[in-house]
């Protein structure tokens, strides 16, 4: 029976371990979102990860919903992601980049004075992420059929660019009440057009990135994370056995390299069926320990398994593990702050 710290064929790379690194937020970026040699020391000094899932990245500057997060639709973006691609490879890493559009879950004061856009005019309860003082979000604008068309090649020439900055895949963001899933589940899209009602027709956005970033890198280096608990973002949806199955056998029919759930596990956990429905390589996420994600993988619950916080305050936390090394606990203050503080001031050896 495997653990996580054995290797694992995952799509068209084999990873020396199953200890995924999640991508995280952190806002180290400029203001004009572009990566920065801080965020090059904090990728590599993580390179012993399976796999390093590199932060979500905004496809455009509509696609922004948060302040110093990397983008990946400039020349001078490309470049230094590419100073970070170069350099975890250096050190035997692999990289995929997690490409984002936030919908709804933003504010004018990030687009310029725009509204953000969403499948429908509904929005968000709740306030805008780390804006002080707290704004409530605002109703955003329904995409036009054209414009949703428009977003699938935005997505497209993001994984172009993704190849040019040297990533070895990318990751689509359809999790956590993003555009994507703001598009697949129920209660974020009551739209009329070839984009809503059926779940096909829900789906049909996060599927359709899905082949454009598959004509890019090919099957083999796409990936996909969905949260079938809509536990985000005021997030809900009539049937989301219905709906998340769907989502996964199409994603097998695609053969994408793997499906990454955030789910934590419980007795009404869709991750064993979704797995099934796959076919593929399943990831688990979401408040994993060692022995629970070793649990969870002698259950075959999960072939691997990312781990978010445990990888801020433990840069080499495949090797904690097998070293049996007490592991550090994450300091939440410093997980949206800008400077190297919780960051890159662990020591690596």
């Amino acid at each position: 029976m495997p653990t996580i710290l054995d290797p694992i064929q995952i799509g068209e790379l084999t990873l020396p371990n199953r200890v995924l690194m999640a991508p995280m937020t952190r806002l180290r970026a400029t203001v004009d979102n572009v990566p920065t040699p801080m965020m090059t020391e904090y990728y590599t000094q993580r390179a012993s990860a399976g796999l390093i899932i590199a932060e979500a990245t905004p496809i455009s500057p509509g696609a922004l919903g948060y302040a110093q997060v990397p983008g990946i639709w400039s020349g001078a973006q490309v470049q230094a992601w590419r100073s970070i691609t170069t350099s975890v490879h250096s050190h035997d890493g692999r990289i995929y980049l997690q490409l984002w559009h936030v919908g709804r879950i933003s504010d004018p004061i990030f687009l310029n004075g725009e509204l953000p856009v969403a499948p429908s005019a509904i929005a968000a309860a709740g306030h805008v992420s780390l804006v002080r003082p707290q704004k409530a979000f605002v109703t955003p604008r329904a995409l036009e059929t054209h414009e949703v068309h428009e977003v699938i090649e935005e997505f497209r020439l993001a994984a172009q660019n993704a190849e040019r900055a040297g990533f070895d895949g990318v990751e689509i963001h359809g999790a956590t009440g993003y555009l994507l899933d703001q598009f697949l589940e129920s209660g974020t899209n009551v739209r009329t057009d070839e984009f809503g009602g059926s779940v096909e027709n829900r789906a049909r956005l996060l599927l359709e990135v899905a082949d454009a970033c598959v004509s890019v890198f090919g099957a083999g280096r796409v990936a996909m994370r969905i949260s079938p608990r809509a536990d985000r973002h005021d997030m809900s949806d009539a049937s989301p056995a219905e709906t998340f199955s769907y989502v996964a056998r199409e994603a097998g029919k695609r053969n994408l390299a793997y499906l990454h759930a955030r789910e934590y596990r419980a007795d009404d956990s869709l991750g064993p069926r979704l797995k099934q429905e796959f076919g593929g390589i399943y990831v688990a996420n979401e408040s994993f320990t060692f022995a629970s994600a070793n649990e969870s993988l002698a259950k075959g619950e999960a072939d691997a398994v990312s781990f978010g916080r445990l990888f801020i305050a433990n840069p080499e936390l495949p090797r904690s593990f097998a070293e049996g090394i007490d592991l550090d606990q994450p300091d939440p203050t410093t997980f949206y702050a800008h400077g190297p503080e919780g960051y890159v001031d662990k020591v690596v050896r």
